[in-house]
C-alpha cells in the first residue's frame, strides 16, 4: 500500500528543481516534502493546498509562520482543537487535538500553482491517508483544489459533489466533506471569507465528528 507520506518524493522533476533553486537562495528553508501534522486518529482532517513558500515551506509545518495559518490556528484554539491560537515554528510546541492538518500537494509549487499531473501523482498519498479516517470523521476542505483532491483520493465522482463554501457532503463509509473558501490573505482581505464564515465551517465540522 501506498505509504501516507514520503519524506523523500521526488517524482514531480518540477517541483523537485523548484525546490532546489529555492533552497540555494534560502539554505534556512525546510524545502522538502511538508508532512501532514496533527492528531494521528484525528475526528476532522483539514486538507489545503500546498505548502507557501515562506510558510510551511519555510518551517516545515502546514499553514505555518505564512499569513493563511493566523485565521486557521486561531479557530483551531477557539474550538480547542490547538493547544496554541498562533503557529510560528515546527518546534514551538503547539499541539492539535482531534485534528490534523494535511495538503492535496506536498510540495511547493511554483507561484502556488500545481500543475493537474502534479495533484495527480501526490493524490496516492492523501487516499492513503484518507483510507485510515473511519465513519463519523469530518473533512474539512480548504478550496476547490482540495475539494477535487479528496474526490479523487476516494474515486468520486466531481459532478456528484459540487464546491461550495459551507457545503456538506456526505461520503461512503460514514464519513463527511464540508468545503470552506481558502484561508487565504486575498480571500480574507476581500471578505470573500470572514472570520464568522469559516468560524461556522470549523464549528459545524466539530458539532458532526
Amino acid at each position: 500500500m501506498t505509504s501516507v507520506f514520503d519524506p523523500k518524493c521526488r517524482r514531480c522533476s518540477r517541483l523537485d528543481a523548484f525546490l532546489g533553486k529555492v533552497k540555494k537562495d534560502n539554505p534556512e528553508y525546510f524545502c522538502a516534502p511538508v508532512p501532514p501534522f496533527g492528531d494521528p486518529s484525528p475526528r476532522i482532517l483539514i486538507v489545503g493546498l500546498a505548502p507557501g513558500m515562506h510558510g510551511a515551506n519555510r518551517t516545515g509545518r502546514p499553514f505555518t509562520g505564512d499569513y493563511a495559518g493566523i485565521l486557521l490556528y486561531e479557530t483551531l484554539h477557539k474550538f480547542s482543537l490547538a493547544t496554541r491560537p498562533v503557529s510560528v515554528a515546527a518546534d514551538d510546541g503547539l499541539q492539535l487535538k482531534g485534528a490534523r492538518i494535511t495538503n492535496a500537494v506536498k510540495c511547493l509549487p511554483p507561484a502556488n500553482k500545481p500543475e493537474p499531473a502534479e495533484i495527480r501523482t501526490c493524490n496516492e498519498f492523501l487516499s492513503a491517508e484518507l483510507a485510515g479516517f473511519r465513519s463519523g470523521r469530518v473533512i474539512v476542505a480548504l478550496g476547490l483544489v482540495a475539494h477535487a483532491a479528496v474526490l479523487r483520493a476516494l474515486k468520486l465522482r466531481a459532478a456528484d459533489h459540487k464546491f461550495g463554501h459551507a457545503a456538506e457532503h456526505p461520503l461512503p463509509g460514514g464519513r463527511l466533506l464540508i468545503d470552506s473558501y481558502h484561508c487565504s490573505r486575498y480571500n480574507t482581505q476581500t471578505r470573500r471569507l470572514t472570520v464568522a464564515m469559516f468560524e461556522a465551517v470549523i464549528g459545524r465540522a466539530v458539532e458532526l465528528s
